[in-house]
């Protein structure tokens, strides 16, 4: 049997590794068109940062170490140019000295990745305006850098590479400025939850220009001008575009293989593509959503890894199936951890589903240990039903742990009330006796039994202007005092027995407390005395960060960017 594999990285070198392994007399030739055949493209920012200082570290396997462990041939520097499915035979460029061949195959299988989205706007190739893909990209890059010690970029996109690098460009002591259209910040977790995401990067003076779509590019004075639509310019030393992914499919397209979205890849679950004996995988495919079960791109390093996998499996006689992608994905920002894992609310809610969320704002670990940490938890579960959609969590400590546990839960189908029966290791340095995902759970099942009503931030105009209703802070004088919503009455939870008295019989009453703790204890305090009740969801702390970040994006969007 002779495998084809075009590109290597995740899903091509997994594969070919794979099938090595199934098939010790199996012929596999690996086409790579770039000078590297597995890289730790992950890591690359974190290079051009002086995190990572020896390129070496970039690179997991070498075609002479590929070719030495598994007899694997590794060409480099080699494109394919074109498939002709109708023979089994693919043409191959020598990118070194320009010759043509064609080579047979019995299996192919495509593993082209995505290229970073070219925006066709002008001024796009200019050679201070720089993409990060590869690891040519990133040499590129830091031998700008290091010949040129730019002073400040602007870096066009705010998604992982986006903040990666613009985190890594920082370090070096460069004034960094991210731009972007949407008003947020990593789409894949909520405006709400992205609050605490940009407060992080301003803390580390990193610039966020929110709303503002980039119109194209200028050289001038030694840099270069980014222009924004009906705004003022930016000037940098540099820029990068990192708006995105699309998925490099031309061969796939001219062979005549389904293409579905962005036209990335069509394949079954077998990773079968539309023609007989060619697989896909990566970054290039069309997968199911494994939570909504559309169809979706899901540009991440785990499903390429498991793509390339299942295909091996499946040449060498197996039966592995993909059950889709739930978007597990975790990023440093700065000395912060962000995690996400499913859907987010507003992708659930575009989805048709009727869905509610609880937010808390739990400990890293036993509050009387030392060093404990607060983190801040959005689970989103479908109304009636209770199946636990998606979940991010932003914090410093044990953020990756709990996000797993939520994959885990959602992928193994269990109930988001579910979550109170989980048994979770504890000790006081890892952990609560009742973990994050446990007080989740609590939550959750208290809704599902009535003894826990909410209220949401979206609700806040609506309520605030509601004369029918009582609205009731339970923090301490000086919590209140240092802070509150307009219209709120304090009366302490630890007084509210006490004090009972001073709200009004007969209206439905709207508490709040720093982090949604006292507020449920004074609901049920009050329900106990014949009072309807409705908790707010995150407290304080949560709405504080959230409108603050609201309004510096408005605040910067009305002024013109001027900081």
């Amino acid at each position: 049997m002779k495998v084809i594999i075009v590109g290597g990285v995740a899903g091509g070198a997994t594969a070919a590794a794979r099938i090595r392994r199934l098939n010790e007399h199996a012929e596999i030739t690996v086409f790579e068109r770039s000078g590297y055949i597995s890289y730790a493209n992950c890591g690359l920012p974190y290079y051009i940062g002086d995190v990572i200082t020896d390129p070496e570290e970039l690179t997991l396997q070498t075609p002479e170490s590929f070719f030495k462990r598994f007899r694997i041939n590794m060409k480099i520097h080699h494109e394919v140019i074109s498939i002709h499915p109708e023979r089994k035979t693919v043409s191959v460029k020598n990118l070194e000295n320009g010759d043509i061949f064609e080579e047979k195959y019995d299996k192919l299988i495509l593993s082209p990745g995505a290229k970073p989205t070219q925006p066709r706007l002008p001024g796009v190739g200019i050679d201070k305006l720089f993409t990060l893909r590869t690891v040519e990209d990133t040499f590129r890059i830091k031998e700008y850098i290091n010949k040129n010690h730019p002073k400040s970029a602007v870096l066009a996109g705010g998604g992982f590479i986006g903040l990666e690098l613009a985190e890594n460009l920082r370090e070096l002591g460069m004034d960094v400025t991210i731009v972007q259209r949407p008003k947020q910040l990593m789409n894949p977790f909520d405006p709400d939850m992205a609050s605490m995401i940009h407060n992080e990067m301003r803390k580390h003076g990193i610039k966020l220009v929110l709303g503002y779509t980039v119109e194209g590019f200028k050289e001038k004075d030694n840099g270069v001008e980014v222009l924004l639509k009906d705004n003022p310019s930016l000037q940098a030393d540099m820029v990068v575009l990192a708006i995105g992914v699309t998925p490099d499919t031309v061969l796939a397209k001219e062979a005549g293989l389904e293409l579905g979205i962005k036209e990335s890849i069509v394949v079954n679950d077998r990773m079968e593509t539309s023609v007989p004996d060619i697989y896909a995988a990566g970054d290039a495919v069309q997968v199911k959503h494994y939570v909504t079960g559309n169809d979706a791109l899901i540009s991440l390093a785990g499903p390429a890894n498991k793509h390339g996998r299942i295909i091996a499996d499946n040449i060498c006689g197996g039966d592995s199936r993909y059950l889709g992608s739930q978007g597990s994905s975790v990023i440093k920002v700065f000395d912060m951890t962000a995690a996400t894992t499913g859907i987010n609310e507003t992708n659930a809610k575009k989805s048709g589903l009727e869905v509610d969320t609880v937010i808390l704002s739990p400990m890293s670990h036993a509050g009387y240990y030392p060093g404990g940490k607060v983190m801040t938890m959005k689970v989103v579960f479908e109304k009636e039903t209770y199946r636990l959609l998606g979940a991010q969590i932003i914090g410093y400590e044990g953020v990756d742990k709990r996000i797993d546990v939520l994959a885990t839960v959602i992928h193994a189908g269990l109930k988001a009330t579910q979550l109170k029966d989980l048994d979770l290791a504890y000790a006081p340095p890892y952990s609560s006796a009742k973990d994050p995902v446990n007080m989740a759970g609590f939550m959750i099942d208290n809704i599902a039994k009535g003894t826990l009503k909410q209220w949401h931030l979206e609700d806040m105009d609506k309520i605030s202007r509601d004369k029918s209703v009582v609205l009731l802070d339970v923090r301490t004088v000086g919590e209140f005092n240092r802070g509150h919503m307009d219209g709120f009455k304090n009366i302490p939870v630890d007084e509210l027995r006490e004090r009972i008295n001073e709200i009004e019989k007969g209206k439905p009453v709207y508490l709040i407390c720093q982090s949604g703790l006292r507020s449920y204890i004074a609901s049920r305090i009050l329900e106990g005395n014949g009072y309807e009740t409705y908790n707010f969801s995150g407290g304080f702390r949560f709405y504080d960060a959230v409108v603050n970040d609201r309004a510096l994006i408005e605040k910067a969007y009305a002024c013109g960017m001027d900081y």
